[in-house]
């Protein structure tokens, strides 16, 4: 019998045992599921996730469009409100496919977003798996710096509101006193630990804030002005605080993740007509509805929030009490996230299972407020911070992550046509970053002037007092 010692034979037969491995781990891969391995105890129907997705985008920032038209224009506002929201939910369909993509490889049902992170660094190009080790402290810290930003937002608003409420029939209080008593109650409902006793205050805050935004319109509509007296494009140097505040109103990346992980049919949330386009769509039109009216009554007068552009009477005193109680309620399910995750990651094993674990997350809760408090005090303007986290921080985790999550699942011959989707999710990450540092950099540069401001003002009101004592 002749031996066939061809080299090419034997290394193409090399190369065939080694691609069996291979196939059967593709093949594997194929196979598994991670949506029919999820234990989820309580599904949500595609109706229950709209609703909890429409909650999730309507606070605060939906009540400060009107700035945000303010420092871009009418219809600069309009066109880029258009432009940020596509961007936005574009990014965040690209994020729900990534995860599904490493549940997939890794044989998970389920993979939090800083688990995402750092499973797809480790398997992308060789110049981003050094930053794979640091991806989960990283991710958790923007999310952090957010919720708390978050949770800052919701303190000066309820103090802002309470202190208009207030001078109707009292004198005028300084809003740092009004911090100081809304402090206790504060800390209170952000004590309560579970979530299902604050379900349905969450419920009626819900209606009460499609109520609030009724009224809110009502007077909005009441003797509108001429377009031709609002500019249609703002100063360019403003624009990095629309962008910010724009992005603090539309993403919530934790929260549509979460809505994601819960759902009966988790296909159906990024489907062509399924809950995340539809409720984003919902969203920007709605959020470009109230900045444009918004903007077009109150113009260059327009307040941080427009609850407090209101006129005096006891209706508007009623739609304010409305959006005040139901910030208020939602501070401890904002607070709940950052709390969860240093909880739950950053404190050590004694102490969660020790026997005073209780009063160990009762003085996290307590220094967490405080914290909040501190920061909110310091620099008492909503749209200033609006602004700020929604550009630090959203910049990142809702563009430049998910556009460098998706280089890395489809790395390195998977990019289609032309490499298409490395140039464009290279493009998503610029755009991010200029977002983060122009948004960063606008308005820290507002709020140490108004800080600066603030200071001269309380200095001339003490030496005033001084001099009459005198």
């Amino acid at each position: 019998m002749e031996l066939n010692n061809n080299p090419i034979r034997d290394e193409e037969l090399e190369t065939a045992i080694a691609l069996v491995p291979k196939k059967e781990a593709s093949k594997k891969e194929e196979d598994y599921d991670p949506h029919k391995h999820r234990n989820v105890a309580h599904p949500t129907s595609n109706f229950d996730t709209l609703a909890h997705l429409l909650k999730g985008c309507l606070g605060t920032g939906i009540l400060a469009m009107h700035e945000a038209f303010r420092n871009a224009g009418w219809l600069n506002g309009l066109i880029s409100m258009a432009l940020i929201g596509f961007v936005c939910t574009y990014c965040f369909q690209i994020l729900i496919k990534a995860q599904y993509a490493l549940c997939k490889k890794h044989r998970r049902p389920i993979l939090s977003y800083p688990e995402s992170m750092k499973l797809a660094l480790e398997q992308g190009p060789a110049a981003l798996k050094w930053i794979a080790p640091s991806a989960v402290i990283v991710t958790d810290g923007f999310l952090i710096i957010y919720q708390l930003g978050v949770c800052i937002c919701y303190i000066v608003f309820v103090a802002a509101n309470v202190q208009l409420i207030v001078k109707e029939f009292y004198q005028f209080y300084d809003i740092k006193y009004i911090m100081l008593w809304i402090f206790i109650p504060m800390l209170a409902i952000n004590c309560i630990k579970n979530l299902k006793i604050l379900a349905p205050f969450s419920t009626a805050a819900n209606a009460i804030t499609f109520v609030g935004l009724g009224l809110v319109l009502y007077y909005v509509f009441d003797d509108l002005p001429s377009l031709s007296e609002r500019p249609a494009f703002g100063p360019i140097e403003s624009y990095p605080l629309y962008f910010g505040t724009v992005l603090f109103a539309l993403e919530a990346v934790g929260v549509f993740i979460a809505l994601e992980a819960n759902m009966e049919k988790p296909k159906n949330f990024v489907s062509k007509f399924g809950v995340l386009n539809s409720g984003m769509t919902i969203v920007t039109i709605l959020y470009g509805f109230v900045g444009f009216f918004g903007y077009l009554k109150y113009g260059e007068k327009s307040k941080d929030s427009i609850t407090l552009s209101l006129p005096a009477g006891l209706v508007p005193i009623i739609t304010q009490g409305l959006f005040t109680f139901a910030i208020f309620i939602s501070y401890a399910l904002q607070c709940y996230v950052p709390i969860s995750i240093i909880w739950e990651n950053y404190c050590s094993d004694e102490m969660k299972k020790s026997n005073h674990s209780d009063k160990y997350l009762l003085i996290l809760r307590l220094l967490t407020t405080i914290f909040t408090f501190i920061i909110a005090a310091a620099v008492p303007h909503l749209g200033l911070f609006i602004s700020l986290f929604g550009a630090f921080c959203l910049s990142i985790l809702g563009l430049g992550f998910p556009a460098i999550m998706e280089i890395c699942v489809l790395w390195p011959d998977k990019f289609g046509k032309l490499n298409w989707h490395l140039w464009k999710d290279i493009a998503l990450v610029i755009f991010a970053f200029a977002g983060l540092t122009s948004g960063t950099f606008a308005s820290m540069k507002d709020i140490i002037a108004t800080f600066s401001t603030d200071a001269s003002e309380v200095a001339k009101t003490f030496t005033n007092a001084t001099i009459e004592q005198s």
